[in-house]
């Protein structure tokens, strides 16, 4: 792996201000890419990783966006190539969670879940499309999903469904652009040790873990590499797949 094998590139990360958007975020800038990253919230947070990526030498952008909102994701791809005069790669990580048996769950936590994680992948892939098409070596979208889409999970009807659906989109994103030399794929994750993660119940940690042929959680730098050689020159002759990182959870 040349260090820097993204000199030039440009991407998106979207929900970069902490975890797995983070890792992957600072990955790319540390491997040559310039990266724009939207925040709901922390802009604190977000102007100390702009400032981190800068000082390896790469363009940073940052702005507060809703990924839900079609809009403000349009609006945000279009400062990006003003920014950064073109883009690459996109990388859709936003994403929430509102977990709960179907019989207890509002309507509220069903819809914020399935805008966010579903609604704003297609939001950023329908705005981010074009640019990636007039690439004349092409480009990629990786979308960050989950195990959970695969084999659905106790208590997540809206997280699964969410998932679910970023795969059917990567799919079918996938046929729609590979004339274009753009691939679309999507990283199916396990556990990962995250803030989210490092919350869990330790009791149910503890059941989780018996379940995990590998017997551990996975870690962000983990992923960060394996979304970094799924968005390199190395997998161009692979689209429209699932890619599972999960320990072995979902065999």
């Amino acid at each position: 792996m040349s260090e820097k094998q993204f000199e030039g590139k440009s991407a998106i990360v979207t929900g970069a201000t902490r975890g797995i958007g983070k890792a992957i975020a600072l990955e790319l800038a540390k491997r040559g890419c310039n990266v724009a990253f939207n925040y709901a919230s922390s802009a604190d947070a977000a102007e100390e990783i702009k400032a981190e990526m800068e000082g390896l030498g790469v363009k940073a952008f940052a702005d507060s966006c809703d990924v839900a909102s079609t809009e403000e994701a349009a609006n945000f791809v279009k400062q990006v190539k003003k920014e950064f005069g073109g883009l690459d790669f996109l990388v859709n990580n936003a994403g929430i969670t509102r977990d709960n048996l179907i019989l207890r769950m509002k309507e509220e936590d069903w819809d914020s879940v399935i805008d966010v994680n579903l609604k704003g992948a297609w939001n950023f892939s329908k705005a981010a499309v074009r640019l990636l098409m007039r690439n004349k070596t092409g480009g990629s979208i990786l979308n960050i999903s989950s195990v959970s889409g695969v084999v659905g999970m106790l208590g997540q009807s809206n997280y699964s469904a969410s998932k679910a659906g970023m795969n059917g989109l990567t799919k079918s994103l996938a046929k729609e652009i590979a004339s274009r030399k753009v691939t679309v794929n999507a990283l199916a994750l396990g556990l990962i040790e995250t803030d989210m993660a490092s919350e869990m119940n330790e009791e149910y940690r503890e059941i989780i873990l018996k379940e995990i042929p590998l017997g551990r959680l996975g870690n962000t730098q983990e992923v960060a590499e394996i979304a970094c050689f799924l968005l390199s020159d190395s997998a161009k002759y692979i689209t429209g797949q699932i890619i599972q990182a999960d320990g072995g959870l979902a065999m």
